[in-house]
């Protein structure tokens, strides 16, 4: 029954989030929460509403409470989803600085963790299972232990909320996203009996597609840091609940495969900022939907190439799940093999065209550096395209 109520909680979510959505923008106008354009970093050209989190908060509620099990562990998700999504409505009528909302995001994570959503061990290939433990701190009241594995998920599901945060930039992707990431974890989680992950992955993907009706470009409303903020949450939580928590050789991997497009490019604009020696916390335009942008593509043009290299790596995490390339004792099927190398091939392809040959290579192989953005050469506001410029300054990097 659980793919059942796994497909019905999908259905309510996106019905809710799709019927709920025109409420938000009433309520964005009333108290001003409107994204105005920014043309540094800005992809939209007209003030949009920005809270279209609470549309998917209140669909995600209305389905979790009617298909998921009524224990500890749902009642403190369900909390931990409240306060980031409150965290994330703040910071869109006020702006927040990064310090009170990296507090925020770690107390809402803190929630769930401490009722039993946290990785008390896992399975890493050729060295088996690992427990993290705890450690002894001295200076703590009466003596104490902190628990690796719960800080390592309250890391973790952090660092969810802020990759998917940090793609929100261009109409529909981070919904998109989500959704498709969250299709794929609903799957595995339901094939490894993990049905409460499943469920609640499934009614991410259907509030994250319902959404997606107002915020495909051109968007009508943005979903916000409230809801962005939730959904690398409720992703976060399903990785642990539906992955991690297995036994399984490949389910430390699962997620980060899933979630590949994101973290790369979290990794890629964080390695930038750091090379700059910019605030890793300041926005700016090193997003891949940024440089899609500046070499001319639409955004829907990017949403196809962003979404289908997404589409790529669920394909590889539900093949590294699904095909039996080998045994339990790790004889290897010879055409089974052959299939799950295809997709590794497919994979690899997909990342080698999309970082390197669109993004990379294009953009670094002539000029000096852009002193506003740090990038090499000079954008032409009307193809799009970088034009070479002769290294004649001390602008270089060494």
């Amino acid at each position: 029954m659980a793919p059942v109520e796994a497909l019905l909680a999908f259905l309510l979510a996106g019905i809710l989030a799709l019927l709920l959505v025109p409420l938000t923008d009433r309520l964005a106008r009333r108290i001003g929460a409107i994204d105005r354009p920014d043309h540094q970093r800005s992809l939209h050209a007209a003030p949009t509403p920005r809270l279209g989190g609470l549309a998917i908060f209140a669909a995600v509620l209305a389905a979790a409470s009617i298909w998921l099990p009524w224990d500890a562990e749902t009642r403190a998700i369900l909390a931990g989803a409240a306060l980031i999504t409150l965290v994330g409505m703040l910071d869109d009528v006020y702006e927040l600085g990064a310090g009170p909302k990296l507090l925020g995001q770690t107390v809402a994570v803190i929630v769930p963790v401490s009722a039993g959503v946290t990785v008390d061990s896992f399975t890493v290939p050729f060295l088996g299972q690992l427990n993290p433990g705890s450690v002894e701190l001295l200076g703590l009241p009466g003596g104490g232990a902190v628990d690796l594995g719960d800080v390592g998920t309250v890391i973790g599901i952090v660092a969810a909320i802020n990759v998917v945060n940090l793609i929100d930039g261009v109409d529909g992707l981070a919904a998109g996203v989500c959704a498709i990431a969250a299709v794929t974890l609903a799957a595995i989680a339901l094939s490894l009996d993990r049905n409460a992950a499943g469920v609640l992955a499934a009614l991410t993907a259907g509030a994250s597609l319902g959404f997606l009706r107002h915020g495909f470009p051109p968007a009508s409303t943005f979903m916000g840091d409230s809801g962005s903020n939730l959904l690398g949450y409720l992703l976060g939580v399903v990785a642990v609940q539906g992955a991690l928590k297995t036994n399984a050789v490949i389910a430390l991997f699962l997620p980060l495969i899933v979630l590949a497009v994101p973290i790369l490019d979290t990794g890629f604009v964080v390695a930038k900022r750091l090379k700059y020696k910019r605030p890793i916390y300041r926005a700016d335009r090193w997003h891949f939907h940024h440089r899609m942008a500046n070499i001319g593509f639409s955004q829907r043009r990017t949403l196809a190439y962003l979404y289908s290299w997404t589409v790529v790596m669920a394909a590889l995490a539900l093949a590294l799940r699904f095909v039996p390339y080998s045994d339990n004792h790790g004889r290897f099927d010879a055409l089974w093999t052959a299939v799950m190398a295809a997709f590794g091939l497919l994979a690899l392809a997909a990342s080698f065209y999309l970082i390197y040959v669109l993004e990379i290579l294009k953009l670094r192989r002539f000029g000096r550096v852009d002193p506003e953005t740090g990038e090499f050469g000079v954008v032409d506001s009307e193809t799009g395209e970088f034009e070479a410029i002769l290294p004649t300054d001390e602008s270089l990097p060494r």
